[in-house]
């Protein structure tokens, strides 16, 4: 009996989270260079949130209004700033694997890495806000509550990786786990993926909890593992996302054939029109702004 090609094609979104996704993203903190992310950490908030917003603001009003003008098809005010929110989050994975092959600049690298990781969960929170509004709550109250929630994610999130990580540095100091490195290179592992699946379970950012215990764990953890570890850990877990974010692309290119569209050439090209019209709005005023309270300028180049 023959397969089922297109079930065989489709990549299952079960899979990319709790399998792909992981390891790319601890691969990246594990091997971040902490300077400069923490560095141009005031830039990479202010980019991920207000420029998230004023994107998700620009392309879901402009969808609305096309749809109105009878332009694209129509959606209604909800449904447009929810897809809004939804299509201005960065992708961290090809965002990593693009700029690790072209060799950009390391300020570059990180304000767009920085950015893409953490307006994942401004784009949730946002959509959520959007789905779950109550007309008879006042637009400030919504807004309030959108930040408030954001907020709550990202410490919350931040926090569990945190623990995880200095729990890990802890156990390695005080538990001669190196007399047994198989032993201690599977801890690192479940301490690595613990953070992920305990924040996606408590319906946090699974993708802040990992990166920021990579980001601990290479700082305090790293040096308590034997030599033999050390390496086997960043050689293994660098593997791990290469191959990931290989299947990633693979996958997401035999997808196209596994099911059938309904092609709307209008809706498509205005949302690229409306996407790269957002993108401009909020970089370069945005630019503007951080570059006063920063040494180093971001130039135009940069910000293009």
């Amino acid at each position: 009996e023959l397969a089922d090609f297109q079930e065989e094609e489709m990549l299952s979104p079960t899979i990319f989270f709790l399998v792909m996704l992981p390891p790319i993203i601890f691969e990246s903190g594990y091997s971040l260079h902490k300077g400069n992310f923490f560095a141009n950490f005031g830039s990479i908030c202010t980019y991920a949130v207000f420029g998230t917003a004023i994107s998700a603001i620009t392309i879901g009003s402009g969808l609305f209004v096309l749809g109105i003008a009878d332009v694209v098809y129509p959606f209604t005010l909800r449904e447009s700033l929810s897809f809004g929110a939804l299509i201005s989050a960065v992708d961290p994975v090809a965002t990593l694997a693009i700029f690790s092959s072209i060799d950009v600049h390391p300020t570059l690298y990180m304000l767009v890495f920085g950015e893409s990781v953490l307006n994942d969960a401004v784009a949730i929170v946002m959509c959520d806000s959007v789905i779950n509004f109550d007309d008879t709550t006042s637009t400030a109250a919504a807004i309030g509550v959108g930040v408030g929630s954001f907020l709550l994610k990202f410490i919350v999130s931040s926090l569990i990786g945190v623990v995880f990580a200095l729990a890990l540095a802890v156990i390695l100091k005080y538990v001669h786990l190196n007399r047994v490195p198989s032993l201690e290179f599977c801890t690192v592992g479940l301490f690595a993926y613990g953070p992920y699946f305990l924040a996606d379970g408590l319906n946090y950012s699974g993708i802040m909890a990992i990166l920021a215990s990579g980001i601990v764990m290479s700082h305090y953890a790293h040096f308590n593992l034997s030599p033999v570890t050390q390496i086997t850990v960043q050689q293994t877990f660098r593997t791990f996302a290469f191959l990931a974010e290989s299947c990633v692309f693979a996958y997401l290119g035999m997808a196209i054939f596994s099911f059938s569209h309904s092609f709307k050439p209008a809706f498509v090209i205005w949302t690229l029109i409306l996407c790269l019209v957002g993108r401009a709005i909020n970089i370069f005023p945005i630019s503007v702004v951080v570059n006063k309270f920063r040494e180093h300028q971001i130039d135009f180049k940069k910000q293009f």
